[in-house]
């Protein structure tokens, strides 16, 4: 693998991030997981500003026999992130509902001790571990479809109420962009029903009564929702009101559907700083290449313009051969360093097959990552600056900190101009591989590379 300075061979070194727990953090609500005053883009946990960086073969961990195994994985690469749906949907996933073999129905008044021990275990894993956890309350997808035909909550499943009585289908064969669940509009300032609610909030309640007593947790109301604003703004309200009842602050938001995130839904988050604490874009990895950078870090810059810059978490990167979304494999790394270098707080590959959960490829992207921040100023940042177009012959994206240092990433083989020659301090990452070397003082004004996913770190000597 060569890379180019005026002809310099570029070789390559590598090292490790560990982490550490403490026990006495569990019941100090100071070391709770909060927006990072010094810098309102990032979050702080245990009194210490941080870059949140995951990836996952599951969203829903706590179903899954595996879960200590992908965490300890995680956790060696570096990474501190992963979601966690409340979702049953999948193969060997249990409810939360008690299951009443007599008659065959779920019962909403009581609880399947299997799921809630599985979510408690879970919880405390992560917390030793110093791993972040964003939950999704409401797992959008078990909500329609063949999901909707085994859930507890659909009338025909349980023992608690009919469809008449809560206006609920016992079929919906439409995907969740038609909104065809009424189950949504539940809340007050939609349709008020009464019934429903209290078996909704009863679930919130005991999914609250596990994760209060923890300091890691982050909260989104909803999965790629198209529905009513009223449904993420009550159980954003409620969630934070029981919170604080007990003594706690708790940060939460919404994830909304469109890939645009110019779309009038998405300024039901970014506008609202009083109700979403911070902003979540997953959607926006669905964009390929520039239209990716540009429509993230315009919000970015947005925000931070008016005053109001809050942490933005991309929770969901696609890109995976296999899968559907995010342009394979290549766009998906691209992605996930873009989001970092843009200035989104907390960054996380999707599951297989739409992303590359923590493959080693995804391990590797982690822990160079994760090297790159910890060896640099990194959240002491500027705007980050516009791409280097480099006249037409490839794409460069480039973060500037506060120092004077330059970070330049090449997502595949390319050249960059540096507009004067002068000395600078070279250290260059392989994300691939995960390996860096430091090249000490160099005279450059170009910088080439034949290979894919490299970061050029540029110090300034005076």
């Amino acid at each position: 693998m060569i890379f180019r300075i005026f002809s310099i061979l570029i070789l390559t070194g590598s090292a490790l991030t560990a982490l550490s727990q403490s026990e006495t953090f569990k019941t100090d609500h100071t070391a709770t997981i909060q927006p990072c005053p010094e810098y309102p883009g990032y979050w702080m946990y245990k009194g210490r500003p941080l870059l949140l960086l995951g990836g996952s073969n599951e969203d829903n961990l706590f179903q899954i026999s595996s879960l200590t195994n992908q965490l300890n994985k995680l956790q060696a690469a570096g990474g501190n992130y992963v979601r966690c749906t409340m979702s049953s949907r999948d193969p060997g996933d249990v409810w939360a509902f008690y299951y009443n073999d007599t008659v065959a129905l779920y019962d909403l008044g009581r609880w399947n001790d299997a799921y809630w021990d599985r979510f408690g275990y879970f919880l405390e894993e992560t917390f030793r571990r110093d791993i972040i956890v964003q939950i999704e309350l409401w797992a959008t997808f078990d909500f329609y479809r063949e999901n909707w035909d085994k859930n507890p909550f659909n009338p025909k499943n349980n023992l608690n109420y009919s469809p008449d009585r809560v206006k609920l289908p016992t079929t919906i064969s439409t995907h969740p962009i038609y909104r065809d669940n009424p189950f949504f509009w539940s809340v007050p300032n939609a349709d008020n029903n009464i019934k429903l609610l209290e078996y909704q909030q009863a679930f919130i309640d005991k999914v609250l009564s596990y994760t209060l007593p923890y300091p890691h947790i982050l909260y989104c109301i909803d999965n790629e929702t198209s529905v009513t604003a009223s449904w993420g703004a009550f159980w954003s309200s409620y969630i934070k009101k029981i919170a604080s009842e007990k003594g706690k602050s708790i940060y939460a938001t919404e994830m909304w559907d469109p890939w645009d995130l110019n779309h009038l839904t998405h300024r039901e988050t970014f506008d609202q700083p009083g109700l979403y604490d911070f902003v979540e874009i997953s959607q926006n990895n669905h964009q390929i290449g520039v239209d990716h950078w540009h429509n993230g870090l315009q919000q970015i810059n947005r925000l931070l313009s008016r005053g109001d810059l809050r942490p933005f978490t991309s929770v969901k990167v696609y890109g995976n051969e296999e899968g559907g979304h995010g342009g394979g494999a290549q766009n998906g790394i691209e992605s996930f360093v873009r989001n970092v270098l843009m200035g989104v707080s907390a960054v996380r590959f999707h599951r297989p097959p739409h992303g590359l959960g923590i493959s080693d490829t995804a391990s590797n992207v982690v822990r160079g990552i994760r090297f790159l921040v910890d060896s640099t100023d990194f959240l002491n940042a500027i705007a980050v600056d516009h791409h280097g177009l480099n006249e037409g012959l490839n794409v460069i994206y480039q973060r500037t900190l506060l120092d004077g240092t330059r970070i330049l990433y090449f997502p595949s083989v390319g050249t960059y101009r540096l507009n004067s020659q002068r000395q600078w301090n070279l250290r260059v990452i392989n994300l691939l591989s995960s390996e860096w070397t430091d090249f000490g003082i160099q005279s450059i004004k170009e910088l080439s590379s034949d290979t894919s996913h490299m970061i050029f770190i540029l110090r300034p000597t005076d």
